[in-house]
């Protein structure tokens, strides 16, 4: 079990990394974005400089767009470097991105180049992908470069069919321009959003899931403590009724010494689940973890349920195939046992457990004829205190056994049966619980 500085620095972690993995993903759509701008700088030089007619420096505009192809290319070769994306690289390909589109605007007609309100463009994106102070930084430096190409620039030469009319191809251009801001913009914010949505529904979820450790790490040391404290007066009573059993008045009771023995049962039972607790806790009180095999753990576990419950049927279908070597723990018998406890109450006169393989996946299935689950309950499934019990504190047992099959890397479901009844399918990969070197038939 981790501590709870342990917890809040493995959750600072995860968010560090999911945050580096988002940003990640941003360069991606930028890389993307700058692909596009590529090709539609292709496109447009040639169509103005040979289907408009409008001489264009071609050899200047092209060593910038070299330039771009260049940058382009070493980005997708930092891609495979390494996952971590910072704001400051972030923000250095935006400035790339405004300076390249600069230089192309300084060669065509500067602030007279309807596409100049592409560093709409560059702000907006800047506005939805970098922290505050990068932000306002691309603000000033496109503002900048707008004034200067309003003051240099190399103009464009019209031909003569256009006197007179300069305001038409302008015009043109403009709407082309804001067609163009409008659908990369759509297209690429939806995308990022989308990046930065599923970030922020992560860190919720990594939060969330510290918050149910840390409940779990109390519980554990109310357990562990009421377990130490257990221990004496169990003991205490176990000798009591040791010394009651070679009393005359009931050594000559057959009745009176049948009920001592159950007694004597009883308390050996609550001694197993103190022992269980504090083994849990890390602090054993008999044997530790020993080699064992899935048929023999599951048998052990299922057949230790059966003898201290009482049930009119259970249907015990063992369906994994070749047997497997592993280290038996004892959290995995409590969380079956929760499971079943769980379905014991809603269903007293039957529960099935059927146990196979799926793959490198043991998969456990309980299932029960009793009302079945509540849809919030579903919805819900593995929080604390979710439970149709009116009795306080119920609900911490399908809790107990998300967060035990979570910490071995295996899932839980829940979900009602069509013809009656619930079903609880908790899957636990192999790895998680093969011994090292362990083969089939436990050699």
């Amino acid at each position: 079990m981790l501590s709870a500085n342990e917890d809040l620095a493995l959750t600072e972690g995860s968010a560090a990394t999911l945050n580096h993995s988002t940003g990640l993903k941003n360069m991606e759509q930028l890389i993307q974005l700058r692909w596009m701008a590529v090709v539609g700088q292709i496109v447009t030089m040639l169509g103005v400089h040979f289907g408009l007619k409008i001489p264009l420096p071609l050899e200047s505009m092209s060593v910038v767009l070299v330039f771009l192809i260049v940058f382009n290319l070493l980005g997708r070769l930092r891609r495979h470097l390494t996952a971590d994306v910072t704001n400051s690289e972030l923000f250095v390909a935006l400035l790339v991105d405004v300076g390249t589109l600069t230089a192309q605007l300084y060669f065509s007609g500067g602030a007279t180049n309807p596409f100049i309100f592409l560093y709409l463009l560059q702000v907006i994106l800047g506005a939805v992908l970098l922290e505050t102070w990068s932000v306002w930084a691309i603000v000033l430096i496109t503002s900048s470069c707008l004034v200067g190409l309003s003051l240099f620039f190399e103009p464009l030469i019209i031909p003569s069919r256009y006197d007179g009319y300069f305001l038409v191809p302008y015009i043109e251009g403009l709407l082309l321009c804001f067609a163009l801001d409008a659908a990369l913009l759509v297209v690429f914010i939806t995308r990022i959003n989308r990046n930065l949505r599923a970030r922020d529904t992560r860190l919720a979820q990594l939060r969330e899931r510290a918050a149910e450790e840390e409940n779990i790490i109390r519980m554990g040391l109310l357990a562990s403590g009421a377990a130490h404290e257990l221990g004496t007066p169990l003991s205490t009573v176990s000798v009591i009724l040791g010394d009651w059993r070679r009393m005359s008045v009931f050594v000559d009771n057959a009745e009176m010494l049948e009920e001592l023995d159950e007694m004597q049962a009883q308390i050996r039972r609550c001694k197993e689940i103190v022992s269980g607790v504090l083994l849990s806790a890390g602090d054993a009180r008999g044997e530790s973890a020993a080699q064992t095999t899935i048929r023999t753990f599951l048998d052990q576990v299922v057949s230790e349920w059966t003898l201290s419950r009482t049930l009119a049927q259970l249907t015990y279908e063992y369906e994994f195939g070749d047997d497997l070597r592993i280290v038996s723990d004892t959290a995995i018998k409590q969380m079956i046992h929760n499971v079943l406890d769980n379905a014991l109450e809603a269903s007293p006169d039957f529960i099935g457990l059927r146990v196979r393989r799926d793959l490198e996946q043991l998969e456990l299935v309980v299932t029960d004829l009793g009302p079945g689950f509540a849809p919030s309950m579903l919805a819900e499934l593995g929080k604390p205190y979710q439970s149709s019990k009116p009795r306080v504190g119920a609900g911490l047992g399908l809790f107990l056994v998300t967060n035990v099959a979570r910490t071995l890397n295996g899932t839980v479901k829940a979900r009602n049966r069509p013809g009656g009844g619930a079903e609880v399918r908790v899957t636990l990969p192999l790895e998680a619980l093969r011994l090292p070197g362990g083969g089939p038939h436990g050699r």
